[in-house]
């Protein structure tokens, strides 16, 4: 599972990020909420911790922001302030979650557990782009012409695409969200796994494409639009 956490405290910060990938997450770390946003846009990620009092652009507006663009990934608000109306602006403005600093580790994942658990349950059986079906149940993708089962792998780089239709998502961050930031594996399995998903449409004759961006990524395109 990939997470952004958006914390200034650098010291804090680099403890956290030891913190999670101790417990298995894969972790991006910026420092400001401007950095935050650009991350959010162009990554692919199950959930986010921001800070609320960040230079640049504080914790509050990067979620009005993230939120108002559609992304409804998880969000867990980290605040120095215990105030309730400042815990009431940030689940006003999309918040899943909040917790207040100092706080204790335990607190944490069970808050990150809890909050991406949630967005599970509340998932839809499926996607839908273009002329495409994805059943998350069945692992089964669709179009007029039939229906193909994916491989998990498969189905889990279709699911990003399709979770984010109109973002570019490089090969890199299709590796480290699901191969995982430690794995072994090299960069072109990427690469096969794509023109795997591509014989696939082909054979479903469908009008959506999986389109490279020279030197940035890959992307959902649909040629009957």
């Amino acid at each position: 599972m990939r997470l952004l956490l958006a914390e200034d405290e650098k010291t804090l910060s680099n403890a956290l990020v030891t913190i999670l990938k101790h417990n298995n997450y894969s972790v991006d770390a910026v420092y400001n909420g401007e950095d935050a946003i650009d991350y959010i846009e162009t990554g692919v990620y199950d959930g986010a911790i921001l800070d609320i009092m960040m230079p640049k652009v504080d914790g509050i507006t990067v979620l009005k922001t993230i939120r108002a663009g559609g992304n409804k990934m998880p969000v867990l608000l980290l605040t120095a302030k215990s105030d309730v109306d400042d815990k009431v602006l940030g689940l006003d403005a999309g918040a899943d979650d909040y917790l207040t600093k100092p706080f204790v580790t335990k607190e944490l994942l069970a808050r990150i557990r809890a909050m991406t658990r949630r967005q599970a349950e509340l998932t839809d059986n499926s996607l839908s782009f273009g002329d495409l079906k994805l059943d998350r149940v069945s692992f089964e993708l669709s179009s007029p012409s039939g229906k193909l089962p994916l491989t998990a792998k498969e189905f889990q780089i279709m699911e990003s695409f399709m979770n984010h239709p109109s973002q570019i998502i490089s090969a890199e961050r299709l590796m480290e969200k699901i191969w995982g930031f430690d794995s072994d594996s090299e960069i072109n399995v990427v690469w096969t796994y794509i023109s795997y998903l591509r014989k696939k449409l082909k054979l479903l004759q469908s009008g959506v494409t999986i389109k490279a961006v020279r030197n940035i990524g890959y992307t959902l395109e649909n040629e009957n639009a």
